[in-house]
């Protein structure tokens, strides 16, 4: 199959390695005037899709620019949150077809969405993948066996089939939660739990450093899961059933202080799991996912005061950063 990456990002880049690999052609849509792109890229990859701990991988990856006015069966769009419009905007101007694929993290109703998008059939997904690319062009990153993927009668797109075939032949298996807008909701206020707590003194300049000392740390780990029963209700208050999702909020339900010591044990054993929590490292990603979490429960009047006070901390020190930059 022919499968277009909008940008050369980590996630795109991660799983147009995989599908490469697998015999499929992947193009790149760089933005107009951007030069010197490589024609190839390093890869250091922690493989997570055939053995449980991974394995180290050390590959190139070659780079391919797609051209205007070309199909696709597919698109993937994996985008910072606030800019997909203009991500689908520049794939208009190129005037590109395919089914997109979206890979992002949004707040957004389903209705939003379908604004943005317009014309193009398109598929919600999430992404079990990360990394960074360092400065020297090498990509760093892992991937997990598994991708969340909406429902065939939910995604309604002609070429669900194909998509499903394309993803099998890269190893890669589907999970098919109830709903995907949904569970991207509960993704985002998860994580908001997590960096506020991680972020409680203030600083979050260093992303990196603060998933290790997290994952260390079981006391501060109850304290992110107390964090996180917090930020859930703004997802509830949104009108969404907790019930159909049981298995993800499953971990969050049992004693904090339990529950602190186990996810210490998971990170210490897992390398797929404690490796992705570092690579990423997009610190105005991460607090624009928390400003959502943050607003939404403003906006229903929420009683969240361990994740308000942790985020307000984090408010005032990134701010004043910013205004030292």
């Amino acid at each position: 199959m022919r499968v277009a990456i909008l940008g050369l990002g980590v996630i795109g880049t991660t799983y147009a390695y995989a599908f490469q690999n697998a015999g499929h052609e992947t193009f790149h849509i760089i933005r107009d005037g951007k030069k010197n792109i490589p024609s190839e890229v390093s890869v250091r990859l922690l493989d997570g899709r055939y053995i449980g701990k991974g394995e180290e991988k050390h590959d190139k990856y070659k780079v391919s620019a797609a051209k205007n006015n070309e199909k696709y069966d597919f698109i993937i769009v994996s985008v910072a949150s606030g800019k997909l419009e203009a991500a689908i905007k520049t794939i208009e101007k190129r005037n590109l077809k395919g089914t997109i694929i979206l890979f992002c993290n949004f707040w957004n109703e389903r209705k939003d969405i379908e604004k943005i998008i317009g014309d193009f059939e398109y598929i919600t997904a999430f992404p079990t993948a990360g990394g960074h690319m360092n400065t020297d062009g090498l990509l760093d990153c892992v991937l997990f066996d598994h991708i969340m993927l909406e429902s065939r009668e939910k995604a309604n797109i002609s070429n669900y089939s194909n998509l499903i075939s394309l993803l099998n032949s890269a190893d890669i298996k589907q999970e098919i939660p109830y709903d995907m807008f949904e569970w991207i909701w509960i993704h985002m206020a998860i994580n908001a739990g997590v960096t506020s707590t991680a972020g409680r003194n203030g600083g979050i300049d260093k992303p990196d450093q603060l998933a290790r000392e997290l994952m260390s740390d079981s006391k501060a780990l109850s304290l992110a899961v107390k964090s996180i029963r917090e930020t859930i209700k703004t997802v509830e208050g949104r009108g969404v059933n907790l019930k159909c999702y049981k298995n993800e909020l499953m971990p969050y339900k049992i004693p904090s202080g339990i529950a602190g010591l186990a996810m210490k044990k998971l990170f210490s054993s897992n390398e797929l799991t404690s490796r992705i929590m570092t690579l990423h490292s997009d610190v105005n990603d991460i607090l624009y996912g928390c400003k959502c979490v943050y607003d939404e429960g403003k906006k229903q009047g929420l009683q969240l005061p361990l994740f308000y006070k942790n985020m307000e901390k984090i408010w005032h020190e990134f701010n004043y950063e910013c205004a030292k930059n």
